[in-house]
């Protein structure tokens, strides 16, 4: 599985577009179905920047609203915190996106001239420099901290 390795700088044009990194644009052209959008953007619920979806990655997050009931309040709330931000988007034959300007506002892009494309896995996001470099520091010394429970003997077992 192909995975959003570094970090990378790009610059805004004049018309206020950015290029998704050439590796980033590979990773989503290799998961991307007939059909679906090459990217899907929504603000983090918890960071101050963009997330960047591949559409079927996208699609499992969605996945936990299914065992939902669907005129419940936790559904609603849990959908538009999901979908009524989400924009799906295809970039310009040179790879350029036009960022919507919530999305900007909210990652803090609106004055700035380049924007930091970090990958963090099975996606990626999209910041202002200098909030990326931070985050980074931060979750370089958070993560010292970090300890990840073995996997129980049930999901190691496939009988």
């Amino acid at each position: 599985m192909s995975v959003f390795l570094g970090t990378h700088e790009n610059r805004f044009d004049a018309k206020g577009r950015v290029s998704i990194p050439a590796g980033f644009r590979s990773v989503l052209k290799s998961q991307q179905k007939e059909g679906d959008a090459l990217v899907i953007l929504r603000p983090s619920h918890t960071l101050p920047c963009i997330e960047a979806w591949p559409a079927v990655a996208f699609a499992r997050l969605t996945e936990p609203l299914d065992r939902l009931d669907m005129f419940s309040d936790e559904h609603d709330d849990l959908a538009a915190a999901i979908y009524a931000d989400a924009y799906p988007m295809d970039p310009d034959r040179e790879g350029r996106l036009m960022l919507p300007d919530f999305l900007r506002e909210h990652a803090g892009l609106q004055d700035v001239s380049t924007a930091a494309f970090m990958g963090v896995g099975r996606i990626f996001q999209i910041w202002e420099p200098e909030a990326a470099r931070l985050r980074r520091t931060e979750a370089r010394q958070k993560s010292r901290r970090v300890t990840i429970p073995a996997a129980s003997q049930t999901s190691q077992r496939e009988d």
